[in-house]
């Protein structure tokens, strides 16, 4: 449609009356809606890739001359041939996409490749940096790359294997914020909903293939302007998956909005695939006031069934008598009954000196039990039903339930005694109650002031980023997730500032863990400082511009800084940690990262072994992101490293396999071939355990598979 609304601007001109018949049919077809979600699936998006090389048949946009501020020409063009004119390297280009190209000659210095989402991609990384202060510990990785490209990049080397996802996509508010295909989406774009949609959509249909189907979980933030036609899109992109949203305020002031009601809150999408779910934990009191005043009990419930479903006619089987006595030391259970389907009570006699209990709701109509008559003898015997202040016939009955009983069994609440109808007494000294909290978070610890922006300037003094997630409130909400996962495996597609990363961090801190995040963001610059920029002469690809792109001047310091305890200007970083971890910032982490910038290549470079050095940052992130990589063969022609090995020359194989049987920590093999027959002997020798790749036929074949999924 938005195609369309430009086609038929052109047409005003030409043809007035045309362009409103035209406008009209159209208006009456958009009316017709199908079921579920319905947006315009726009064309393609396409990314330009300041400094990639250009070759002859790039795809290409010519850019406006240096110090010019207007609006680049958003044409794309192939490259046709390269020359050399006056001693200025030229292109000859021809218009991509038309049916009637043009054709022109840019100079070299003038153009930047673009790639469309639909184009094929074969991509590889180059390292920029490291920081080590983790040991053994796997690496925490940031890729600067356009984030789709990176996700696809991930589908050979983490396919299936991702444990969470936590993402703070662009709200849409209009405030160019965010771009589609090269242009901030502004607010009077009358398909910007539709756009952010589209963009939406590609990006969570590859993440959906690196999700673990059996077990993980997808967090999405999102304010009022999105979250009802996101949480549509996520009901249409994750039919399986249980959806719960989760309302959190992040600044207890609020923020004056002309016109309506401050803004308080912002919204949590949980997206929760196999067997998936929150992990009762122990939280401070402001998370569930109410839970305050029975933390430390264990809580025994009642045994006559409430609310409409308790009436006898329910669950008839569940009506009958327990037979119970006072004798000098308190009430005692003798024994439980039948199911009685009778119509006078009265002819049940209770055994010598016992009375029977019936269930009998307040208005003195029959009711039902909670559990079945050999569940409730099970539960005497164990200790845990119990007998109220004797009343006789109308003697409550308490009992525990499952996770109560998990708590005596555990030794969390341990047994210190029986009361005289056998029901457990137990020590609540040093029991911290677990739970799951309501879907209404109002915690101190989120406010996106205190813990976002002001946590930000003190890591990166003097180094600004828009709105940042509150660390505390990214750590909170992974814990539910991964706080019996150790080793989990943590994505974040936008990761701005890095807050993830420094949330995974903090988590390992608590707990011992070795869990990694892979943050993706790329390298743009902010749209102010762009305009500075370009009046300076600069533009993208340039180093000075470069330099002031979030990657380079916010991600990549931000994460160093959490690691080193120091900011980037080399001074030990000011104030303490809070909250559920209290210690000094400048303590730093142990932890590693690496960073990475992605690479675009040729198939026939990687066919031949020329792109090794690139493709091996990915072999590292497939075989766990551990110890070194290896990133170049000898004259042996293989290596080995600590848990993974590289083959590229067969008939070295003999040395290869040996040194692969003493590693013992090696789990995964890459053998360099594109014989079959060689590749199965290498398999055949080595042990069974490990998981073995053929390169590059795996790698090319999963690209190849992934194209044109941009729609």
């Amino acid at each position: 449609m938005s195609r369309l609304t430009d086609l038929l601007r052109q047409l005003r001109s030409a043809d007035t009356q045309l362009a409103a018949d035209l406008e009209k049919e159209i208006a009456a077809l958009t009316k017709r809606r199908s079921f579920g979600l319905v947006f315009e699936r726009h064309q393609p998006e396409a990314v330009e890739l300041p400094g990639q090389p250009v070759r002859r048949a790039s795809k290409v946009r010519v850019l406006p001359q240096r110090g010019d501020t207007v609006k680049a020409d958003q044409r794309l063009w192939r490259v046709e041939s390269l020359d050399v004119q006056d001693g200025v390297r030229v292109a000859r280009l021809v218009e991509a996409n038309s049916d009637t190209p043009e054709s022109t000659t840019a100079a070299m210095d003038d153009l930047v490749v673009v790639a469309e989402f639909e184009d094929k991609i074969y991509p590889g990384l180059v390292e920029t940096g490291r920081v080590e202060n983790g040991g053994d510990k796997p690496f925490h990785t940031v890729i600067n790359a356009e984030n789709f490209h990176a996700l696809e990049m991930l589908t050979y080397t983490h396919r299936g294997k991702i444990d969470a996802i936590y993402i703070d996509p662009p709200y849409n508010t209009g405030a160019r914020d965010w771009k589609y295909n090269n242009d901030y989406v502004e607010g009077d774009d009358d398909y910007r909903h539709s756009k952010w949609l589209a963009f939406m959509e590609r990006r969570l249909l590859v993440a959906r293939e690196l999700l673990n189907p059996d077990d993980s979980v997808l967090i999405v933030t999102i304010d009022e302007k999105e979250y009802l036609r996101l949480g549509m899109l996520l009901e249409q992109t994750f039919p399986e998956a249980r959806i719960t949203m989760v309302s959190s305020a992040i600044n207890a002031a609020g923020s004056t909005r002309s016109g309506t009601f401050g803004r308080s809150v912002e919204f949590i999408y949980f997206v929760m695939s196999g067997s998936a779910s929150p992990s009762a934990l122990p939280l401070a009191p402001e998370w569930n006031p109410v839970q305050r005043r029975s933390k430390y009990d264990i809580r025994w419930n009642e045994l006559l069934r409430a609310g409409a479903d308790g009436r006898r006619a329910a669950r008839p089987n569940m009506f009958y008598p327990v037979f119970a006595r006072l004798n000098e030391d308190g009430p005692a259970f003798i024994s439980v009954g039948e199911p009685y389907f009778g119509t006078d009570t009265g002819e049940v006699e209770p055994p010598a000196g016992a009375v029977a209990i019936w269930p009998l709701r307040r208005d003195g109509t029959q009711g039902r039990w909670s559990i079945s008559n050999s569940s409730l003898r099970e539960a005497i015997d164990l200790g845990y039903a119990r007998l109220g202040g004797w009343r006789g016939e109308r003697t409550p009955i308490t009992y525990l339930k499952s996770g109560e009983r998990a708590k005596v069994q555990s030794g969390e609440m341990p047994v210190v005694g029986r009361r005289s109808d056998g029901s457990v007494v137990t020590d609540n000294t040093d029991y911290v109650a677990k739970f799951v909290p309501t879907d209404m978070w109002r915690i101190t610890s989120h406010d996106a002031g205190n813990s976002g922006s002001h946590m930000l300037a003190r890591l990166i003094p003097g180094r600004r980023f828009p709105f940042p997630k509150s660390l505390y409130a990214v750590e909170d909400a992974l814990r539910f997730f991964v706080h019996n996962k150790p080793d989990a495996r943590i994505l974040d597609f936008f990761s701005g500032s890095g807050t993830t990363a420094h949330a995974v961090m903090r988590l390992n801190h608590q707990d011992g863990g070795r869990r990694q995040c892979i943050s993706i963001t790329n390298n743009e610059v902010s749209a102010d400082e762009q305009s500075k920029l370009r009046k300076q002469d600069l533009r993208p690809g340039d180093i000075e511009w470069e330099r002031w792109g979030i990657c380079d001047y916010i991600t990549k310091p931000r994460i160093r800084s959490a690691i080193t305890g120091r900011t980037p200007e080399g001074e030990p970083i000011k104030g303490d940690y809070k909250f559920t971890d209290e210690f000094p910032m400048a303590d730093g982490f142990a932890e590693n990262a690496a960073f990475f910038t992605l690479t675009y290549e040729s198939p026939l470079s990687i066919r031949h072994n020329r792109a090794f050095e690139r493709i091996a940052p990915m072999l590292w992130l497939r075989a766990g992101s551990t110890g070194r990589i290896i990133d170049h063969l000898d004259e042996r022609g293989w290596d080995v490293s600590d848990v993974y090995a590289v083959l590229e020359d067969i008939d070295s194989s003999d040395a290869f396999l040996n040194a692969v049987r003493e590693a013992e920590t090696v789990r995964t093999v890459f053998v360099v071939t594109d014989n079959d027959a060689a590749f199965q002997m290498v398999c055949r020798e080595l042990p069974s355990e490990l998981h073995v790749v053929q390169l590059y036929e795996s790698y090319l074949q999963n690209f190849e598979l992934n194209q044109g999924r941009g729609f």
